[in-house]
């Protein structure tokens, strides 16, 4: 049950940092999701996400020591 805690964290980031990485135009990675129409385009960082949850649960993890 617990590892579902934090599958949702997980989760949880990459939907709160995707629009950020967004923003600083970063190149396409591979595993990155791209969707568009006519008239809209979203794109979202998975590996950037990944990194950016992982750093900040780490960040997080040695300031709790």
């Amino acid at each position: 049950m617990r590892w579902l805690v934090y599958l949702g964290f997980i989760v949880a980031g990459m939907l709160l940092f995707s629009p950020v990485l967004s923003m600083m135009e970063l190149p396409d990675m591979p595993g990155d999701l791209t969707f568009g129409g006519a008239s809209w385009h979203i794109h979202i960082p998975v590996l950037f996400s990944l990194g950016a949850v992982a750093l900040s649960g780490l960040i997080i993890w040695a300031v709790k020591r």
